[in-house]
C-alpha cells in the first residue's frame, strides 16, 4: 500500500494557492480526508517550518485561511528586493496578463483569470512593480473588486500616445493569426523592457 505524504502535498496546495490561501474545509476536500486530520497535517507542516530555522517561510493563519508567508526577520532583504530597479524581462504570463489589461481594461482580476484559465496575481504584481498597469477604481456589486487598467509608462514604453493606438484585433479569430501576433507584441514589448 502506498504511503501518501501529507506534508509534502500540503506544501505544494500552500505554495500553489499564494495569497488567497486555504481554509481547513478546501485542504480536506483536495486531500479527500476529513477536517480533523486536516487540521493536524497542518499543524505538522506548521512545526517542521517553526522548528527548522533554515528555512525561510512558514505557515500563517489568517482570515480562516492558511498560507505560506516570508519570515518576519528576512523583511530588510525583501524591501530590497521590491526596490530595486528590475532590468529582467517580464514572463509569459506577465506579458499574457499585460495584453489582456491593455485591450480590455478596465477590468478586474477574476476576468482576466478568467480569459487566461489561471491565477494572474503573481504577473499582476510585477506589472504594478514596473508600473506598466496601475488600479483604475473598483467594480461596482458584491465584493468591489479593483478594477486595472495600463499606465502613462506604459504608454511610453510602446511609444504610444493613448491607448486607441493599440493595433486592432481582428472580428475573425485565427489562432496562427492571433499566436502571430501576440508573438510580435511580446517580441517587441521583451525588446523595449531589456534596452
Amino acid at each position: 500500500m502506498e504511503i501518501i505524504n501529507w506534508q509534502n502535498i500540503l506544501e505544494s496546495l500552500l505554495f500553489a494557492a499564494g495569497d488567497e490561501g486555504l481554509t481547513i474545509k478546501h485542504i480536506a476536500e483536495v486531500l479527500e480526508i476529513n477536517e480533523l486530520k486536516a487540521a493536524e497535517v497542518i499543524e505538522e507542516l506548521k512545526e517542521v517550518y517553526d522548528n527548522d530555522q533554515n528555512r525561510g517561510i512558514m505557515i500563517v493563519q489568517l482570515a480562516g485561511t492558511y498560507q505560506l508567508a516570508t519570515k518576519k526577520e528576512n523583511a530588510p532583504y525583501l524591501k530590497r528586493l521590491v526596490d530595486s530597479p528590475s532590468t529582467t524581462a517580464l514572463s509569459q504570463a506577465a506579458l499574457e496578463t499585460l495584453a489582456i489589461i491593455a485591450y480590455k481594461q478596465p477590468i478586474t482580476r477574476a476576468e482576466i483569470e478568467e480569459i487566461r484559465g489561471v491565477k494572474t496575481e503573481r504577473p499582476l504584481h510585477t506589472l504594478m512593480s514596473k508600473a506598466l498597469i496601475k488600479e483604475v477604481g473598483r467594480a461596482e456589486g458584491t465584493g468591489r473588486a479593483y478594477l486595472y487598467g495600463t499606465t502613462k509608462e506604459f504608454l511610453d514604453y510602446f511609444g504610444l500616445k493613448s491607448i486607441d493606438e493599440l493595433p486592432l484585433l481582428p472580428d475573425k479569430v485565427d489562432e496562427e493569426y492571433v499566436q502571430e501576433e501576440a508573438d510580435l507584441f511580446f517580441e517587441k514589448f521583451q525588446e523595449t523592457i531589456g534596452s
